[in-house]
């Protein structure tokens, strides 16, 4: 399936953009066309588990997921369970002269029927989620 990495480069210090991008816990509120629905399982320390609606391109995901933190250089996300189980998030942030560079690297497991219909339909995964990465830049900058 799917792998990709994409960069941006955000006029914001890494503090600031380290913190929209491990806030998960307001995900539906900051982004609720692309996070319809959170729900925090578990906090322990830098380890979150969260259950999660995602939507990417025209699809839904339903999936579980454990969010670790290492402020403010990384945020990894790896799906547990779920329509994207197996899948893995991790998310750089790298200190620039005038703002921070954004590194993500996406390794996209797809389960059951969303499987099937990503073989057969015109899925442009990289694209969609460059479009919910220029969403928290926005937030960031803003």
């Amino acid at each position: 399936m799917p792998k990709f990495s994409l960069q941006r480069i955000v006029d914001a210090k890494r503090e600031t953009v380290f913190e929209t991008f491990s806030n998960f816990e307001n995900y539906s509120k900051l982004f609720p066309q692309h996070f319809p629905s959170i729900r925090v399982r578990s906090v322990r320390n830098n380890v979150s588990v969260v259950e999660e609606y995602l939507n990417l391109g025209d699809k839904e995901f339903l999936i579980m997921a454990k969010h670790v933190s290492d402020a403010p250089t990384s945020h990894d996300v790896f799906v547990i369970g779920g329509d994207a189980k197996g899948s893995v998030f991790k998310e750089k942030f790298l200190e620039l002269e005038n703002g921070t560079k954004i590194i993500v690297e996406v390794d996209l497991k797809i389960k059951g029927k969303l499987k099937i219909s990503s073989l057969f339909g015109k899925n442009n995964y990289e694209q969609d989620y460059g479009k919910i990465l220029d969403d928290f830049v926005k937030i960031v900058e803003n």
